[in-house]
């Protein structure tokens, strides 16, 4: 049994006698008239059935009788000639492994039939296929009137991740090989394209490298849009122009996954691009460093994120005492957020995965999840000092550090899974100017 049959087999169990579930392939997406961007599948949809073209749809019903029916794009030799080949309604069966197949024309007719008897029905409103989702709230409506005439029908609509959220949280063996596999390439990517930082290079340089890098090693390509922020454009947290030549004395913030076998990976190094970090430099990262070793240390079965995120926080502000961003006692600081966020403005973890922020809460029941063998997450403490923050020291102003590293829990504690690629400053030196590999 593959592991998209296994998957199937759980979702079938947890649907019951009167659940069904109704998963539409992501839209996609065309940029003005009609330019077609690379096609990205619906995570849900692939974690369930693996079938990779757009327009598909997944019924899967529950029951004494379960059952899974694909919706698919029919074969189109004269689309096929401009868009490529299209698996359809056959293959649909022989290689996705559904019980039933048809075109995608016919979902509104066969829906009504295929729900008819359940009660509760799995569907995602707002996901940007307004299409099937007319097709869904016409089912449920039409039903609503047969049921109360013949005691069937669905009523209730909710949504697939109350069943799916949790399934994806914990990885599966093959989903952590290849999350690995993601890491490794993009850990070969950095190191590709960090070894191009220099005084003069433009941050568009830096970006193409890295991208080109994952592009060579078989990735999909990013799994987001890489971040190369030299400078003072490193303090803004999500910054992509990446538009700016780098200058001498300049820090270099490289943030950046791929893609690999649709799963992603989430990394983030900040290198000197001269080759030696100055002593302000160099003490906000030791800071940096040494936080990102405590969310780590902390990160373990039964511990919950939000205690990743304390040790993470708890050691930054230590930090921010010693270099003067703050003034006070440092255990009392770390508990008022109002003190240090503007440092540090983001948690120090999310999720990865089918997404690179991955599904699944970080608290059940109004608590804080406790973390499980199979959870792959990120650590990523940082520290922030705009330019022009008239508050902070003038020799820390302009310098934004991030370290980001992909892990997983294990029975014991954490697996750093990005761990070949170097942390520790001098080592992080070493990474500036090197030959690239081919």
């Amino acid at each position: 049994m593959t592991g998209f049959a296994r998957r199937r087999q759980r979702v079938l169990e947890l649907l019951g006698p009167d659940g069904a579930m109704v998963l539409a392939a992501a839209p996609e997406i065309v940029v003005g008239r009609d330019l077609e961007l690379r096609y990205v599948v619906d995570p849900d949809l692939w974690y369930l059935t693996g079938y990779p073209e757009p327009e598909a749809v997944a019924v899967l019903c529950g029951g004494p009788e379960p059952s899974y029916t694909l919706f698919v794009r029919p074969r189109d030799p004269e689309r096929e000639t401009w868009t490529g080949p299209r698996q359809g309604v056959e293959k649909a069966v022989e290689e996705f492994g559904a019980d039933a197949a048809y075109p995608i024309a016919e979902l509104g007719q066969r829906l009504h039939e295929l729900l008819r008897s359940v009660d509760r029905v799995h569907f995602r409103i707002g996901a940007g296929r307004p299409d099937i989702e007319h097709a869904v709230l016409d089912v449920m409506g039409k039903g609503r009137a047969r049921r109360q005439r013949s005691g069937v029908g669905p009523v209730e609509l909710t949504d697939p991740g109350l069943i799916l959220d949790d399934m994806r949280l914990t990885k599966e063996p093959e989903e952590v090989a290849a999350i690995r596999d993601a890491v490794t390439v993009t850990a070969q990517a950095f190191r590709h394209a960090l070894a191009a930082a220099r005084p003069g290079a433009g941050e568009w340089e830096i970006e193409a490298l890295t991208e080109g890098a994952m592009r060579r090693a078989g990735a999909d390509g990013p799994a987001f849009a890489t971040i190369a922020a030299s400078g003072a454009n490193a303090t803004v947290l999500h910054y992509t122009a990446n538009d700016r030549r780098m200058e001498q004395g300049d820090l270099l913030l490289l943030d950046a996954g791929a893609r690999h076998r649709i799963y992603n990976a989430d990394l983030t190094r900040t290198v000197p691009v001269s080759g030696r970090f100055t002593a302000p430099q160099r003490d906000v990262y030791q800071v940096v460093l040494d936080a990102e070793q405590a969310a780590v240390d902390a990160a373990r079965p039964g511990a919950t994120t939000a205690d990743v995120h304390r040790a993470a926080v708890a050691t930054l502000v230590r930090g921010m005492v010693d270099l003067g961003l703050l003034q006070g006692d440092p255990d009392s600081l770390a508990q008022q957020e109002e003190h240090w966020k503007r440092w540090y403005p983001h948690n120090t973890s999310h999720w990865l995965g089918l997404d690179v922020h991955d599904v699944g809460t970080y608290g059940v029941r109004g608590e804080p999840r406790r973390l499980e063998p199979g959870m792959v997450m990120t650590i990523e403490p940082g520290l922030y000092i705009p330019a022009d923050a008239t508050n902070a020291p003038g020799h820390l102003q302009g310098i934004g550090i991030r370290i980001e590293d992909d892990i997983l829990i294990t029975d014991h504690g954490a697996e750093v899974l990005s761990s070949a690629l170097p942390t520790d400053p001098e080592d992080v030196e070493r990474l500036v100017g090197d030959q690239p590999t081919s």
